[in-house]
């Protein structure tokens, strides 16, 4: 092919290129309408029906990925759930929702919704709102605390996925309580460790419990802790 010939493909290669339309950005909105359907138990403290006039505290409970699914028994094989079976009595309502998907993280926006609409609906003191949730439940209650920094009085996290850049997004004023077992694998102390370190450096108040020789399941001990609750019990929001 001759000199002549390749600069007149060449030039042909480029006016076809040229004389093609630009592609503009365009503004465009929608409106999602997302629903979720939430299964939950909700407990009273035995006093609730004869104190009228009270407003109770409450805690929000969020299961473990095991418990996951559209069987609300399994709800009950650990936390709160588990003990009240079992006959402990509890001096606050606990609301324990189930995640419907095995697979999927739990949608905090719905959890909010459903939190709101049973705080509306029963005698809630809006101030003592506590949090508390175990492994995937646990990253969740991370989230929500994030998301919703001016809702819980006090946090409880057990051997949960912990993002260290939260700290900076919590509350500083809301009383944080980590456990987890030295021995999980499933997830690495080191999640709760690293985020521990990091809410001291910032000046939270944040208590940190290891269990030695302990693995994934360290919500049994956690749980069976009575100052966990004595704790809760003690903690509200402070007045704006």
């Amino acid at each position: 092919m001759t000199l002549y010939f390749r600069y007149l493909l060449v030039l042909f290669i480029f006016q076809s290129c040229a004389s093609q339309p630009k592609p503009d950005l365009v503004d465009a909105t929608l409106d999602t309408n997302i629903k979720e359907k939430l299964n939950y138990y909700l407990y009273y403290p035995e006093d609730y029906q004869e104190e009228p006039e009270k407003d109770f505290p409450i805690l929000l409970f969020l299961h473990g990925g095991g418990e996951s699914g559209d069987s609300l028994v399994a709800i009950k094989r650990n936390g709160p759930p588990k003990l009240i079976v079992e006959g402990k009595q509890f001096p606050f309502l606990i609301l324990a929702p189930q995640n419907p998907y095995q697979k999927k993280w739990w949608n905090t926006r719905a959890l909010k919704q459903l939190l709101d609409t049973v705080v509306t609906n029963n005698r809630v003191d809006k101030n003592r709102i506590y949090l508390t949730g175990l492994s995937r439940g646990g990253g969740a209650a991370w989230e929500m605390a994030v998301q919703y920094p001016e809702t819980f009085a006090a946090l409880a996290v057990v051997c949960g996925m912990t993002p260290v850049p939260y700290a900076s997004w919590l509350n500083k004023k809301m009383p944080i309580w980590v456990f987890h077992g030295e021995e999980d694998e499933s997830i690495p102390i080191s999640e709760s460790e690293e985020m521990v370190a990091k809410l001291k450096e910032m000046g939270y108040s944040v208590k940190f419990t290891k269990y030695p020789g302990v693995g994934h399941n360290s919500w049994v001990k956690a749980y069976n802790t009575q100052e966990l609750y004595d704790w809760f019990a003690e903690q509200r929001l402070p007045e704006k």
